[in-house]
């Protein structure tokens, strides 16, 4: 028996299943590769679901992380340290608005402030309605999943306690009939990523703001997948030109340590006052320290830039392949789509040929690779795609060429010499 099988009965046995049975048990990564505790190693491109933005073992992050252990590991929020005031300096910075900014431990840890922030403007006001997405996800504790619009993983926790109102994502019309005056606030993704990223619809996001701006309700956009470079920008929600009043962040933000943070205007930050919410662990000094060198490596090594034109790259490689019927999102945080429900079995194939991926819904395949990726990984990544695809939904035989207009009912007609064959990758 290998050492990952005897790992993975071990995991059986002293962990929950909640996560059933991970597939592979990973020992170290270097840049964009995993190794497994028997020595295979693999492509990462889903990067710890779009966590790993220097990929692994990044020199900028190490140094980071063990430079601040060695002098503050850790003070509550008892205390501050520079390291924080730092990070919450540059993330307002970035976000290019006045502000102030809360920090915590992950994700939905930043969606429950959130949800805080919202529940404390709407007692102000005496409302307690919030609309959120069908289909969106912010998180898995009581108050997150009461605004994720997953009902699958949302409904065996019900009754939550939350006077919520699910609209289909991206249909404007359906947002201005739920936003009315009794509404605290509007809780939207950007792009939806755990339903397959899905984006936005141009103008989406403005005619949220307007709504909610016209109603006096709170636009809370949660960028916990989108934000910190997925998009090719630290935020996905700058491409429209709005301004929200609270942004939440994680994933990206710490390159692999957990850290997540709460932007709000000046108006919505008031509504926290002295003891109203708090985190031990938020801000802790090394999170705080990893994710500044997160920053700094991104702008020092242009990696937006290099996402956005690999972006380009992968669409030019998929194009051709009738069986991936859309490629949906920005730079190389993607939703593959396929035209058969196989993405669970493409993505079991792909860990075979040695790269690791994600399948969020039954026709999708999802990708979040490190900002570090290079074209060549990218192409291997598109090659390995495509074995799988062969060897799963066979490539559709080339159909015959049609016969020439004018060709003698006698003979028949050929197709031009050098035609390709419809529906046929060159």
């Amino acid at each position: 028996m290998s050492y990952s099988q005897q790992l993975k009965d071990r995991y059986a046995k002293a962990l929950m299943g909640n996560y059933g049975l991970p597939p592979v048990a990973i020992r170290e990564g270097e840049g964009r590769t995993v190794t497994d505790v028997d020595g295979n190693t693999y492509l990462d491109m889903i990067g710890g679901i779009a966590v790993s933005s220097l990929g692994h073992d990044h020199p900028a992050l190490v140094e980071a992380v063990a430079g601040q252990a060695a002098r503050l590991a850790h003070t509550s929020n008892l205390f501050l340290h520079e390291k924080e005031v730092e990070l919450a300096e540059k993330l307002l910075e970035l976000w290019g608005h006045p502000g102030r900014v809360f920090l915590c431990n992950s994700g939905t840890e930043a969606n429950e402030a959130a949800l805080k922030l919202a529940l404390l403007h709407g007692n102000a006001l005496g409302r307690t309605r919030i609309v959120a997405t069908e289909n969106g996800f912010h998180g898995r504790s009581l108050g997150a999943l009461s605004i994720t619009g997953k009902a699958a993983i949302r409904e065996p926790f019900e009754p939550l306690g939350r006077d919520v109102v699910f609209v289909p994502y991206g249909d404007a019309d359906a947002l201005k009939a739920a936003v009315d005056d009794s509404v605290a606030a509007v809780f939207l993704e950007p792009t939806q990523g755990e339903t397959g990223v899905v984006p936005s619809p141009p103008g989406y996001l403005e005619a949220a703001r307007e709504l909610t701006t016209a109603s006096n309700a709170l636009l809370v956009l949660d960028e916990i997948q989108s934000g910190f470079g997925r998009t090719g920008a630290w935020f996905a929600h700058h491409a429209e030109g709005i301004v929200p009043d609270v942004v939440t962040l994680a994933k990206g933000l710490g390159g692999g340590v957990p850290i997540g943070a709460v932007l709000a205007t000046e108006e919505a930050a008031a509504l926290f006052t002295k003891g109203v919410h708090g985190s031990t662990f938020g801000g802790n000094p090394i999170a705080c320290a990893a994710s500044l060198a997160v920053i700094d490596t991104i702008e020092r090594e242009h990696l937006f830039a290099n996402v956005l034109a690999l972006g380009e790259h992968l669409d030019a490689r998929l194009a051709a392949d009738p069986r991936v019927t859309e490629v949906r999102g920005q730079a190389l945080w993607r939703g593959i789509n396929l035209a058969e429900p196989v993405a669970a079995e493409v993505v079991g194939h792909l860990i075979g040929l040695g790269v690791l991926a994600n399948a969020p819904r039954p026709d999708t395949v999802r990708i979040a690779p490190p900002l570090t990726i290079t074209r060549p990984e990218l192409d291997a990544f598109c090659d390995k795609l495509i074995e799988a695809l062969d060897a799963i939904v066979p490539h559709p035989s080339p159909r015959p060429p049609a016969p020439l207009r004018d060709a003698s009912p006698r003979t028949g007609g050929a197709a031009p010499h050098g035609a390709p064959h419809p529906g046929g990758r060159p």
